[in-house]
């Protein structure tokens, strides 16, 4: 989707990726298979272009670091990805820039997980996402489970207060070389099992609680020294605080919506800000929009089922990833539709994503 985005203005696309079969390999793009996190690799593939951009945040620090090192531009920094790839320095960060996250403290234990309480939320410091390198710790009995689920014996932890929200919300904020920041509507995020299924555009609060929580989602961006799209994560709490819960540095999930509801996609104004380009409009054309997310159901091929029934759907964006296999959870697609209430929005998309099924039965 940034690579579709950077097309529109005649950008020429080099991707550097780990197998053959790729979501951008359909694009008229140059591909380059080998190991990100080697830095030869990312050399090879900083020589091609003007500006190398990352669409995750899990490459290898130290092999990033020899491309700013050999006078390549690199955005988001090799310091900005390191700050943010440990999960325990990047609340650290927050926190000590007056941003509100959760109480939180190192693991290297388990018996500072009990020292800690209960509930809480046992994490790995590094390369986790979607609920995997976390554990909920409800009592004492929890611990050594949780210790051995997260191999605790191996990778670094941190322990997390667990948090009873009453809505999860996010922003997308875009920031430019310069410091000029676009700042998209805050949306509602429902997650089941600790993976996103619907974006609601925008989020059914008061405006001085989005007006918080956009003032403290681009403090926790300028925090990192943040530039291109970043999504982040927040949890409403039931006394009316807002919480930070993560910071994605990339474009995100949360924000596939803007492709067809925003004047400018988060797609697009990542472009812009990693070229050093003027940023665009965040505004929404819509009175509301809705992301569901198309999600695999097992083991099987990429390839959709049901996709002529979706697109029979009136006011249906679909978006197939292009991805080869489908696994549990997995997301393969997303739908967005747009409205004049949410409501309306939600039934679109969601009569579209419920013809769409990615492995296993019909």
């Amino acid at each position: 989707m940034t690579a579709t985005a950077a097309t529109q203005f005649g950008c020429e696309i080099y991707i550097l990726e780990r197998q053959h079969d790729f979501p951008a390999q359909s694009l008229d793009t140059h591909a380059l298979v080998g190991d990100w996190n080697d830095a030869k690799w990312l050399l090879n593939l900083a020589s091609l272009v003007d500006v190398v951009t990352l669409e995750n945040e899990f490459v290898n620090t130290d092999a990033l670091t020899e491309l700013p090192q050999n006078g390549h531009r690199l955005w988001p920094t090799v310091d900005t990805i390191a700050l943010v790839q440990d999960k325990l320095r990047q609340k650290h960060t927050f926190a000590g820039a007056g941003i509100p996250v959760p109480r939180c403290a190192d693991a290297p234990t388990p018996e500072a997980l009990v020292e800690f309480g209960f509930p809480a939320i046992a994490k790995q410091r590094r390369n986790s996402y979607d609920g995997k390198g976390n554990a909920t710790l409800r009592s004492a009995f929890d611990v050594a489970p949780a210790w051995a689920k997260l191999e605790g014996h191996l990778n670094a932890l941190y322990v997390e207060e667990f948090c009873s929200y009453t809505m999860e919300l996010a922003v997308i904020i875009t920031r430019g070389q310069d410091g000029a920041a676009a700042c998209y509507p805050v949306v509602e995020t429902i997650n089941r099992d600790h993976i996103c299924h619907v974006v609601k555009a925008p989020a059914a609060i008061p405006a001085d609680v989005a007006a918080k929580a956009t003032d403290i989602a681009l403090r926790a961006v300028e925090a990192i020294g943040g530039v291109g799209s970043y999504g982040v994560e927040l949890f409403s709490m039931p006394d009316g605080r807002l919480l930070v819960n993560e910071i994605a540095p990339r474009v995100h999930n949360t924000g596939h919506y803007t492709i067809e509801a925003c004047v400018c996609s988060q797609f697009e104004n990542h472009v812009r800000a990693v070229l050093g380009w003027p940023l665009g409009s965040p505004q929404m054309i819509t009175p509301a929009a809705c992301m569901v997310n198309l999600l695999g159901y097992h083991m099987g091929s990429g390839v959709p089922h049901g996709l002529s029934d979706a697109m029979a759907v009136p006011g249906a964006h679909i978006h197939v990833y292009g991805k080869t296999r489908s696994e549990r959870g997995r997301k393969m697609g997303h739908v967005t539709a747009l409205g004049q209430t949410i409501e309306e929005a939600y039934a679109c998309a969601q009569r579209a994503a419920d013809c769409i099924q990615f492995g296993g039965e019909l």
